[in-house]
């Protein structure tokens, strides 16, 4: 809708088609803003007769109609490429297998709250071109998926941001890390040398990448420990970044997200926050005025003593990694979902140490079965996450973690994770209600 409406503000002739169907607050606003769609089908002689194909990320570039646009020489592009072409403002582009989204919440929050002239577009909130029907800003903070970054051209990020690579979305890449990884790093390949580039210093798959692209930006990298001169490190109890020959320290007891994995996620927006101007006054007082978004690692309640952890966000081995190091005590740990190519190993020393009982939740658990029978005492399997609640409350004694953290894609049981998530949180308020009357 965004790319059509902005098309539409540029002077082009814009023709919608969607093979689903389109909302009828939608089909009313394009009826209204003077744009032709098509519902129901693809018309593929008039979307071939295009300059342009702004395509929706879902669509890979393997699909029939997309090969033969490209056989044609038809440009096709992503809505982000779209609104790159009328933005001026610079842009902080942030990428990465997990914890993309907290770290542009976080960096989008920083500058905000220090005053600056900044919007929040991508893969989070609302659609960049959508966004400048409205007007531009002066800094741009941009979550890009794999497959946005698919669809880019001249995308031109000043601060580009690698968070991590770990095997995701392999079922769209042919089976191959390889080229889910070459896909991550074309969010570089326009930058120039007055600009930088962020990467995670302890990322195996990260470092190979690095080893093969060609990268002109400023490289800083963001790790653990101290050694080998890291930009931005943990110190004990501090998190030190180094920028422009200036360090700050900020204290971790400063930070309002739990975990590993966002002690790193914090370097990375302290990093950029402070190569976009902020002082470490500014970012300090961003960081105590922080509230991650849902889904990810969010507790729901605290009930008969024991915890409900809603990270429906968690849709990879990886992000299930993190939320499993998160908790020491025993977990009942909610799984399963759409496969995605998904290799549970690097699960089973995390699992072995917490996790007291699995319940796969979706329609096809085997391969989650399999891979922990054995080594989880009980494994159920449900349809039903209220089915799923009711027996992690049985299952779990005082002090225990009711986790869900699926480690798959939901789009068999639900709309999207946020469904899934949506419908947990739901379900344990009403346990909670049920209890206390």
């Amino acid at each position: 809708m965004g790319a059509a409406l902005l098309a539409k503000q540029m002077g082009y002739g814009v023709f919608v088609s969607d093979l689903g169907q389109i909302k009828e607050e939608r089909k009313a606003r394009l009826v209204e803003s003077g744009v032709e769609f098509e519902e129901g089908k693809h018309s593929e002689e008039r979307i071939l007769d295009s300059d342009l194909i702004v395509k929706s990320p879902g669509i890979p570039f393997t699909t029939p109609l997309m090969k033969k646009a490209v056989d044609k020489g038809l440009a096709v592009i992503d809505e982000l490429e779209l609104a790159h072409h009328v933005s001026n403002g610079k842009i902080i582009a942030i990428t990465g297998t997990n914890g993309k989204t907290t770290t542009t919440l976080l960096i989008y929050h920083l500058l905000k709250s220090a005053g600056l002239n900044v919007g929040l577009a991508g893969n989070v909130g609302h659609s960049w071109s959508g966004q400048l029907l409205q007007g531009d800003k002066d800094w741009w903070v941009i979550e890009t998926s794999s497959f946005q970054i698919d669809g880019m051209q001249t995308f031109h990020p000043h601060i580009a941001i690698l968070t991590n690579v770990t095997p995701d979305h392999l079922d769209r890449y042919e089976g191959q890390v390889e080229k889910y990884m070459k896909s991550k790093f074309r969010l570089f390949i326009n930058q120039k040398a007055n600009d930088f580039a962020l990467f995670y210093k302890e990322d195996m798959i990260s470092k190979s990448g690095i080893k093969e692209a060609k990268i002109r930006a400023k490289k800083h990298f963001i790790s653990l420990n101290a050694e080998n001169n890291p930009s931005a490190f943990l110190q004990g109890d501090e998190l030190v970044a180094k920028v422009n020959q200036e360090e700050i320290r900020i204290p971790t007891k400063a930070l309002p997200i739990a975990g590993k994995h966002n002690v790193i996620n914090a370097l990375f927006a302290i990093t950029a926050a402070k190569t976009a101007g902020l002082s470490q006054a500014q970012i300090e007082a961003g960081l105590q005025s922080f509230e991650n978004a849902p889904h990810r690692l969010e507790k729901v309640a605290e009930i008969e003593g024991v915890s409900y952890i809603n990270d429906s966000k968690g849709t990879n081995v990886e992000a299930t990694a993190y939320a499993l190091e998160s908790y020491n005590q025993g977990v009942i740990w909610i799984a399963g979902g759409v496969d995605k190519g998904n290799d549970y190993t690097p699960l089973v020393p995390l699992v072995s140490a917490r996790v007291k009982a699995l319940i796969c939740l979706g329609k096809d658990n085997v391969k989650l079965q399999k891979a922990f029978a054995g080594i989880i005492d009980e494994i159920r399997e449900t349809q039903n996450i209220k089915e799923a609640i009711t027996w992690s409350r049985q299952m779990a004694q005082k002090g225990d973690v009711v986790l869900l953290s699926p480690a798959c894609a939901s789009f068999d049981l639900f709309k999207n994770y946020e469904d899934r998530g949506d419908q947990f949180r739901a379900g344990v308020l009403d346990l909670k209600m049920k209890i206390s009357a």
